[in-house]
């Protein structure tokens, strides 16, 4: 489940519309399950299940339909992967959504293998620490960043002013009169921008702006916050190899959910050293082994 949960983060969000509700979702499927965040900018709900709850659940809905979870993952894949990059549904599937007390149901209707396909995800309310980890720290990572952005480049503002001065000094004059600019003033920027840009720049409205916008810094900043909290994780504990779990993590980033779920998508484990009996070499062999593994745990 850590795969589906590391999955999740590194997803970028999708706009919806579905029937009157406007919604921001996410979601990331391997063979293994499945895990869903949807949102409305006022509440955020969450699903994630494993094989034996799909294998449950279609039971329940699709009594005509017999097949492995992992065919019912791949489908599922299938028709939620065009949805959230904003093109028309495959064939003739249909999404909807109810809110069930503080719950969210989004169901799906489709045809598999020639027969009716029909999926419920039941949606919770996400926890405080879901909530915090894909939209607080995320957003707070994006301001700072893009803060840090805007100082570089009224750095480079100010260097090309000097530039510009220096030109000029040098007798240098504009051939069209059009191009011709003021010195940047940062202060005086600030404030236009506050009056002028910022009630138009700060108009969330239903969402789309943050998923047209500013997705890519997004999932540039999750992929960092993973990056340091594997680093954090390697550090505490010295016995552990993280060689494993550092090839999946690193696949992951690379795939993001481009592999289909058909495929093979599991973390690798650890790799075993082979063994050699002490009875089938001779004493010099054998010192120099036992020197090379002392030389190996101080290197």
């Amino acid at each position: 489940m850590e795969e589906l949960e590391h999955g999740l983060l590194l997803q970028s969000w999708a706009w919806l519309q579905l029937a009157e509700n406007s919604l921001l979702a996410k979601a990331y499927i391997t063979r293994q399950g499945y895990a869903l965040l949807v949102s409305d900018l006022q509440q955020v709900w969450h699903e994630q299940v494993d094989t034996s709850v799909i294998s449950q659940r279609a039971k329940e809905l699709n009594k005509r339909l017999t097949a492995p979870p992992e065919a019912f993952l791949c489908h599922l894949d299938d028709l939620l992967r065009p949805l959230l990059k904003g093109a028309s549904c495959p064939g003739t599937a249909t999404f909807s959504c109810d809110r069930v007390a503080e719950a969210l149901i989004l169901r799906v209707r489709s045809e598999l293998s020639g027969l009716p396909f029909y999926w419920n995800f039941h949606c919770i309310l996400a926890s405080p620490l879901l909530v915090s980890q894909h939209l607080i720290r995320p957003l707070i990572g994006m301001s700072l960043a893009l803060q840090c952005q805007v100082r570089d480049l009224t750095t480079l503002l100010h260097m090309k002013d000097l530039e510009i001065q220096d030109y000029q000094e040098s007798g240098a004059t504009l051939s069209r009169d059009r191009l011709k600019t003021e010195p940047f003033e940062e202060n005086s920027f600030l404030k236009r921008f506050m009056v002028e840009k910022l009630p138009e720049a700060c108009s969330v409205g239903d969402g789309r702006p943050f998923v047209t916008n500013l997705q890519s810094l997004y999932v540039a900043v999750t992929r960092q916050a993973i990056q340091v909290e594997q680093k954090h994780d390697d550090a505490g504990d010295p016995q552990t190899s993280s060689s494993a779990f550092s090839q999946g993590t690193d696949n992951l980033l690379l795939n993001q959910l481009e592999e289909p779920v058909s495929s093979t998508s599991s973390l690798p484990g650890p790799e075993t050293e082979p063994t050699v009996s002490s009875g089938s070499m001779q004493r010099p062999q054998l010192l120099k082994v036992k020197r090379k593994k002392l030389r190996g745990l101080f290197s």
